[in-house]
């Protein structure tokens, strides 16, 4: 675990995320009092998206899928074809 001042992670903030990255906690602290942590991620999504998601899940705001399904909806036509055929003619028609 390392402890880093405000003005010194700002000037490397590269550097100590790299080593959240590699699992180390860095303490951050702001006139000798901690005032946060960086630390590897947890389990969560691969995409930020993903992420924000399943944080509103948590939270409550939505409610994951009942069932979920192997790609999108199949989709359905908006009208038969006998019918547009005939509003196609009929508009051909007044021509």
């Amino acid at each position: 675990m390392r402890t880093v001042g405000l003005k010194v992670l700002k000037n490397k903030l590269s550097e100590y995320v790299r080593l959240a990255e590699g699992g180390e906690v860095v303490l951050v602290t702001d006139r000798d009092r901690v005032v946060a942590e960086l630390r590897p991620p947890g389990e969560r999504a691969p995409l930020a998206a993903d992420a924000l998601l399943a944080d509103l899940v948590r939270r409550g705001v939505l409610a994951p899928p009942l069932l979920v399904r192997a790609g999108p909806p199949p989709r359905l036509p908006v009208a038969p074809t006998a019918s547009i055929l005939r509003e196609l003619d009929a508009d051909r028609g007044d021509r």
